[in-house]
């Protein structure tokens, strides 16, 4: 098992890199809102420190998010002040508990494991395109923008194509394609034992950017990049002035009906958007955690609520920080909260060096983390899997590019349930345990429908018991159940239980009986 110090060993360094990948998108999402800059910062803040210590999800981050900029900035544009949006804010916050409360997070399993899949390829495949021209030296765009039509009337394409022609700058092309060099190259050079195996790829990216724009400014002026292409964080010259950039809800505004609509649209979107990140990070997850989706709505609420009350935008979980933290072997919830924490600390203590730091060099970061969300082999293994698989994977990931996250999820969403069979409701799954010995049998087919009572059934095993999974009784069961299964047996050693598989389902998951999985026999 893995002591809390070692875990600690690895969410320190992984902390760093979603805080340097959260902060350019922190203040991108803020610009693309019509907000205050420093409202972004806030909102990454909560998300980290408020949401990282109330919910239960291991490698899930939080913070304000892309996919609302357009519903935020219709707010903040029909509220008679940005005070008075703040308490929309708030009462979504309240709202998304009430919704936690009453049990709504269940309906995120039942979103099909395709579709998940083809958001995580769709947003690394944006996070590429949209990355592109910053990693050029065009400006243009803000950090963190995921939708196809830009204010600017360029979409996703376009944008490239006008990079190349106009916005060309040899000094930003330079860091960063040294910078992409170097986190390709770290990703397999990187040591596995010694000090050196803690250094965060994206810290040295950070660091090259900003000495390497310095020499251009002593040795060639020419490829030195300019202010308009660094980070901008707002700076306060002491804390007087650091605390007047946090604003307060005006509470005379809850009279307004447009402060109740705006509210409960937030609370949705938001929880809608929380909740499938969620589920894709738990996919993401080596150890194939759980999260509580009850759980996740309340801490989501508990972080509107906090961002409102002291003038940041609204936070969701967020993909793209998330899959950092994945990528950067985090451990626990700890790495999320220290990340808010690191964002604290540097736009009090170093705003001034934040703002030294290339916009190229943070694209090359995103760029890497684009590439392993949406790495070729993915969709081969859909491809794979069938036709009932890929139609819905290849339709999420064209719908989201060629949308926005939201409306793309729908589309594929759509498209899956077309392919799923699964109609029959009726409980299908025993469990019993005498001791520590558990039995969880199929009476019969398992589909789609079904993926909720096995997740269920399979979360009350308890820890350090022998499990048998008995699907003799079945000659068809629906892939997605097969992923839950396989996703127990791969958390199965991580909480010392031995795992039988009784069924013909044994020839789909054998694969995984060739990993280090000792304890798993087959009946």
């Amino acid at each position: 098992m893995t002591s809390i110090f070692d875990r600690w060993k690895a969410d320190v360094p992984a902390s760093i890199v979603v805080a340097l990948v959260a902060l350019p998108l922190c203040l991108g999402v803020a610009l693309a809102s019509g907000a205050p800059l420093f409202s972004g910062i806030i909102a990454g803040i909560v998300g980290g420190i408020v949401v990282g210590a109330l919910s239960k999800s291991p490698l899930s981050v939080s913070g304000p998010a892309a996919g609302l900029t357009v519903i935020v900035l219709s707010a903040i544009e029909r509220m008679p002040s940005f005070e008075a949006f703040l308490l929309a804010v708030v009462l979504a916050g309240v709202l998304q508990i009430i919704l936690g409360l009453t049990r709504s997070g269940v309906l995120a399993e039942f979103v099909p494991s395709s579709v998940i899949t083809g958001m995580l390829a769709a947003i690394g495949l944006i996070l590429i395109l949209k990355q592109l021209p910053h990693a050029f030296g065009y400006d243009g765009t803000y950090e963190g923008s995921f939708e196809f039509m830009q204010a600017d009337g360029l979409n996703t394409f376009s944008t490239i194509i006008h990079s190349l022609t106009s916005s060309v700058h040899a000094g930003a092309i330079l860091i960063a394609a040294i910078s992409m060099a170097f986190l390709f190259w770290w990703d397999s050079a990187k040591p596995t034992e010694g000090p050196l195996r803690y250094l965060p790829g994206p810290l040295v990216v950070v660091l090259i950017g900003i000495f390497g724009n310095a020499l251009f400014g002593l040795a060639m002026p020419t490829l030195q990049i300019d202010v308009t292409h660094l980070v901008k964080v707002p700076v306060a010259e002491d804390i007087p002035a650091f605390l007047s950039l946090f604003s307060f809800p005006d509470f005379s505004a809850i009279s307004n009906p447009a402060t109740w609509t705006i509210a409960i649209t937030l609370a949705i979107v938001a929880s809608l958007e929380s909740l499938l990140s969620v589920k894709a990070v738990d996919e993401l997850d080596p150890q194939r955690r759980t999260t509580d989706k009850n759980r996740e709505l309340i801490a989501q609420g508990g972080g509107n609520l906090i961002s409102g009350l002291i003038g940041g935008i609204p936070v969701t979980s967020v993909i793209v920080r998330s899959s950092a933290n994945v990528e950067a072997k985090a451990e626990s919830k700890a790495s999320t909260i220290m990340h808010g924490t690191w964002l604290l600390l540097s736009v009090l203590l170093i705003p001034t060096v934040l703002n030294l730091i290339p916009l190229s060099a943070l694209a090359a970061i995103l760029i890497a983390t684009g590439y392993k969300l949406a790495k070729p082999k993915l969709f081969l293994q859909r491809y794979k899997q069938g036709w009932t698989q890929f139609v819905p994977f290849v339709v999420t990931v064209v719908a989201i590019l060629f949308t926005d996250l939201l409306m793309g999820i729908g589309i594929g969403l759509a498209v899956g349930f077309v392919f799923v069979v699964g109609r029959n409701l009726r409980p299908a799954i025993t469990f019993a345990c005498d001791g520590k010995d558990c039995l969880i049998r199929a009476r019969r087919n398992l589909y789609f429908m079904h993926k909720y009572e096995l997740q269920r059934e399979l979360g009350r095993v308890p820890d350090g018991s022998n499990v048998l999974i008995d699907l003799s009784s079945t000659n068809y069961v629906d892939l997605d159940n097969v992923e839950i299964i396989n996703a127990f047996i791969k958390g199965a050693r991580f909480r010392e239980i031995s795992v039988i598989v009784r069924g013909d389902i044994a020839e789909n998951t054998a694969p995984l009986i060739n990993a280090p999985l000792t304890r798993v026999q087959y009946a």
